[in-house]
């Protein structure tokens, strides 16, 4: 089959197994091409829990796919890459927070939502790149370890009040953005706005005009009255910027920020996902009660 005949395939195949496809920002052109819908990890679980579809196929990496089965238990969700890891994800497991729980007894533990479910589980509360600085605010805690990204962490620790504690996890994508590679793109665009992402490093986010989630650089692209941006984070995130910004230029300033993971997913294992209903993503009933506490927590904190 042609590309457009597996497209045609896909759509027929998730009609008939009533499946709502989702893809993250960070995916092929083609595959958010072909999506229901697309967004940020923990934007498209929670539709996932929204949907009245019988089955998620999540294109995106396993711990988007875990947290969507912690708030959609009663779903399938498929996974069409199970070898669709993320690096900074694996860099915690449950057992090394609990080790670092112990010697901050005080401290409330706030988790990116880029981490497996048994290290939810070991959180008092998640958070995103969007609601980070948010979700540490609403803590009536004095002490907090910031898990698992030290970028994500020390961003946090800028805007708020209390003892903090780094996880020394990181993105690869985001780490390896050079500040001569931003400076380069603002000397040769200097009418561009730079908007990064809080996984960049401190000295990135230094150099940026704006600082926040996917999520938030579209809506940022899409109301400033700017003509260039300069984009500090995955590559993928321009198919949907340019989509929606026909009339305006988005430069990345390094050939570098690409994601191997988030681009592991193709339309024919796509296809074969829904073909054989797998490779299909559970969490064990003990550690998905838990970790949808700490989800849960975070999702009724208010929002700005």
């Amino acid at each position: 089959m042609n590309q457009e005949e597996i497209k045609q395939e896909i759509k027929r195949l998730a009609r008939e197994r009533n499946a709502l496809i989702l893809a993250h920002n960070y995916q092929r052109d083609e595959v958010q091409e072909i999506a229901d819908t697309t967004g940020d990890s923990l934007g498209l679980s929670m539709e996932a829990a929204r949907t009245d579809r019988e089955v998620i196929v999540f294109c995106g990496v396993h711990f988007m796919a875990e947290s969507a089965a912690i708030l959609a238990p009663d779903k399938i969700v498929l996974l069409p890459r199970a070898d669709a890891g993320c690096p900074m994800a694996d860099m915690v497991t449950a057992e090394g927070l609990k080790d670092l729980k112990a010697k901050h007894p005080e401290a409330v533990v706030v988790t990116y939502v880029n981490s497996s479910a048994a290290v939810k589980a070991e959180s008092d509360i998640c958070c995103t790149s969007s609601n980070a600085v948010n979700v540490a605010r609403s803590i009536d805690a004095d002490e907090l370890l910031l898990v698992p990204d030290r970028n994500l962490g020390r961003y946090i620790a800028k805007h708020i009040d209390k003892k903090c504690h780094f996880w020394e996890g990181y993105c690869p994508t985001h780490d390896r953005l050079k500040v001569e590679e931003v400076k380069r793109a603002l000397e040769e665009n200097p009418d561009a706005v730079f908007m990064a992402h809080p996984e960049c490093t401190p000295e990135i986010l230094a150099l940026a005009h704006h600082i926040c989630s996917t999520s938030g650089m579209y809506e940022y692209a899409r109301t400033n009255p700017a003509k260039n941006f300069i984009v500090g984070t995955e590559m993928g995130i321009l198919y949907r910027l340019r989509k929606e910004n026909p009339d305006k230029e988005f430069i990345l300033p390094s050939v570098s920020l690409i994601c191997p993971n988030m681009k592991l997913t193709s339309l024919e294992d796509i296809l074969h996902s829904l073909q054989n209903m797998s490779p299909e993503i559970t969490v064990e009933p003990d550690i998905r009660a838990r970790a949808k506490q700490a989800l849960d927590r975070m999702l009724a904190v208010p929002r700005d």
